[in-house]
């Protein structure tokens, strides 16, 4: 009688599983941008209706129907409907046309920084993954993009989930040397900031996009510091900064994406920003986290400021995301941290909402969701909530440059 037969399982190398899940995923991924984004897998942002025009720009809708009807300014499309519709390039051209026609109120048109305001560079941080930095960083851009500002938003994470938010997808799309840290790197291969700029397909907001290569970076600047290869001019906390001074004069504010960790990248960002945003989910363990990430931050901060470093901020401010109001824990948490931090804390949050999850799963943004993709009074409480925090933020630029 013969024994049991025994079956050799076949163990897979981990590497070689990695590297094919890899692939397999990157090419799915793929297809699913080509049939969100068709015919060519690129993305285009919708039109605006003439009242959607009108409260963008405060220019009310029988001006904007005078204005078509004289041939004057941009060139509307008809609707199915007849009703007129106009791209985000043509708000801008009113824009422009408005406050040349109105020099005195060209700023409530054109509300672009003057020569005598500084630069907002904004950093979205916090240690804890999931606070939701990215979807603030996606939503703040398109906001101050659709009121007329000129945006320039960086992917300093890696994972790059903000760059496939814009339609880059870090696998296929962004190349070697075409993220920040093209800017950033200690070689003879550093390339000026400009370079890797792109324009998007939302006027008014371009792009330095991320993807793995970053983290050379997070490798290269603890050797370079060992070996004290850098001079004075050079050191690794201004590297960010300093590259955005070649591009300042391009734009009024810069969102900074930073990663889930306190590294080199985050730091540059925190040294560089002239705005900090901490997103907090306002659950404990997240708040524990958080504490943590301050702990931290504070440590290398006193570090930075014995080496003379500089990190006066315009404001901090706290942002609590995802939040139900109708969640008890929640509640106490929200009050907490408005007890400790006072008037540091904004006053609107960021509602947690299935029209913010089902727009991420889109890779739009609530700006960018059309009538019918999800229910109308949850996208109206969704963008509600989103608009409030977001013109609390434009409110203290506005009011850092010393506007009323």
């Amino acid at each position: 009688m013969s024994g049991p037969v025994l079956i050799t399982p076949v163990v897979e190398d981990a590497a070689a599983k990695i590297v094919r899940h890899s692939e397999t995923l990157s090419t799915q991924l793929q297809s699913i941008r080509q049939r969100l984004y068709m015919p060519e897998g690129h993305k285009e942002l919708r039109p605006f209706s003439t009242k959607e025009v009108s409260d963008l720009t405060s220019i009310p809708e029988s001006t904007l129907k005078l204005l078509s009807s004289q041939g004057k300014g941009p060139k509307p499309a008809r609707l199915d409907n007849n009703h007129r519709s106009y791209t985000l390039t043509q708000i801008n051209e009113l824009r422009a046309l408005m406050a040349e026609q109105k020099p005195t109120e060209a700023l409530r048109y054109l509300p672009h920084r003057r020569m005598n305001e500084h630069l907002q560079v904004l950093a979205m941080v916090n240690f804890k993954g999931g606070s939701a930095k990215t979807t603030t960083s996606v939503h703040l851009s398109h906001y101050l993009g659709l009121h007329g500002y000129r945006v320039l938003v960086i992917d300093l994470d890696p994972q790059a989930s903000l760059s496939a938010l814009f339609g880059a997808q870090p696998e296929t799309e962004v190349g070697p040397n075409e993220t920040i840290y093209a800017a950033l790197r200690y070689d003879d291969l550093r390339r000026p900031l400009r370079d890797v700029v792109r324009k998007t397909y939302f006027p008014g907001v371009d792009l330095v996009p991320s993807n793995i290569e970053i983290m050379e970076y997070e490798h290269q600047t603890p050797m370079v510091l060992a070996n004290k290869l850098i001079g004075i001019e050079d050191i690794f906390f201004e590297r960010l900064r300093l590259a955005i001074e070649e591009v300042k004069a391009d734009y009024d504010v810069v969102i900074l994406d930073t990663p889930p960790s306190l590294g080199y990248l985050t730091l540059g960002a925190v040294y560089a920003a002239t705005g900090m945003v901490f997103t907090v989910h306002p659950a404990m363990l997240d708040v524990a986290s958080m504490s943590q990430f301050l702990r931290m931050m504070s440590d290398l901060v006193d570090q930075l400021t014995e080496v003379g470093a500089s990190l006066r901020k315009d404001f901090i401010r706290y942002l609590f995301t995802r939040h139900d109001p109708n969640d008890q824990p929640q509640a106490q948490i929200v009050a907490m941290l408005r007890q400790l931090f006072e008037n540091d804390v904004l006053v609107p949050t960021v509602l947690e909402s299935t029209a913010v999850e089902a727009a991420g799963l889109a890779k739009r943004s609530l700006y960018e969701l059309e009538r019918g993709q999800v229910g109308a009074d949850t996208v109206r409480r969704a963008r509600e909530s989103m608009d409030a925090v977001n013109a609390q933020i434009v409110e203290l630029m506005r009011h850092s440059w010393g506007r009323s």
